[in-house]
């Protein structure tokens, strides 16, 4: 199943990627990748489809107190695919879905161990997560630059442990991202902010139970060119109710884009500080048709 959908998506990125070089233009890269931010909703038949890759690995974790303790290294590796279109003559309403997949390892084996194809249930577990219908709307007319994103993940996973190896939550989740942008005067800067809040219910079993997360993130992104950027991110997240969590990490990336459809996007990010959270780092690949 993994090697048959990495596969479809290769040659998805590749059919997009030979489609644009034949009509880019520098206009077009200019306004794919400084104005598209995920805060711009798309126009009415537009697509925006996003293919994005975290591999978050960590040999050390923070106790309830704060303080770092020693472990086994423990890797996950999620892959997602969002999709979304317009549907609204005034441009204000987005509709799609996410799908998520995970490769999960532990037991101190290498982080790349993700992508083994052993079978062994007392080391890791694969397998299809998660499916969330998604909303993304603008509230207000004369504020283009502030949108909203509203998702419910449905689990597809029955047990969130089997054999000491944990793959995802099987707590049902109702998101709400909050995204904001603003470019300074000179248009080589711009900053973006997100807000992210989740209500976790439906499975007693599920650690995440009757939680709530609070997860605010400022990015900060210099455009040297048209179709290149870097920036530099600080993200916290709080989780509290029957079970409580934080963390706060730090990290930078960079943006490119490929063509007039495909930008490729790259970004590592490194847990600084937490309570009974694990204190690893994340490497993060993906690529966005925008069309």
């Amino acid at each position: 199943m993994r090697n048959r959908t990495s596969t479809l998506l290769i040659v998805f990125a590749i059919f997009f990627n030979a489609n644009a070089f034949s009509q880019e233009d520098d206009s077009t890269s200019k306004i794919n990748l400084q104005t598209y931010t995920p805060s711009k909703l798309l126009n009415k038949g537009q697509w925006d489809i996003k293919w994005f890759n975290n591999l978050y690995t960590e040999m050390s974790y923070a106790n309830s107190k704060g303080k770092s303790l020693s472990k086994l290294r423990e890797n996950y590796f999620t892959s997602s695919i969002e999709a979304f279109t317009g549907i609204s003559d005034n441009n204000r309403i987005n509709v799609g879905a996410i799908l998520e997949i995970r490769s999960n390892t532990n037991g101190g084996r290498q982080a790349l161990s993700v992508f083994s194809l052993d079978d062994n249930p007392n080391s890791e577990r694969k397998g299809i997560t998660s499916f969330a219908p998604a909303i993304k709307f603008q509230p207000f007319e004369n504020i283009g630059n502030f949108s909203i994103q509203t998702a419910l993940h449905i689990p597809l996973v029955k047990n969130e442990t089997e054999n000491g190896v944990y793959l995802d939550q099987t707590a049902w989740t109702i998101q709400n991202r909050f995204f904001y942008d603003y470019s300074f005067e000179n248009k080589d800067w711009q900053l973006f902010a997100e807000l992210n809040t989740e209500y976790n219910f439906g499975d007693e079993n599920s650690f995440a139970n009757n939680t709530f997360v609070f997860a605010p993130g400022v990015f900060l992104s210099y455009l040297p060119t048209s179709k290149f950027t870097v920036l530099g991110l600080a993200q916290h997240s709080q989780r509290f109710g029957d079970f409580t969590q934080d963390y706060t990490a730090l990290g930078f990336g960079a943006k490119y884009q490929i063509s007039s459809i495909l930008n490729l996007e790259t970004i590592y990010t490194n847990f600084v500080r937490g309570t009974d959270n694990g204190l690893g780092q994340t490497f993060n690949i993906g690529l966005r048709a925008l069309f």
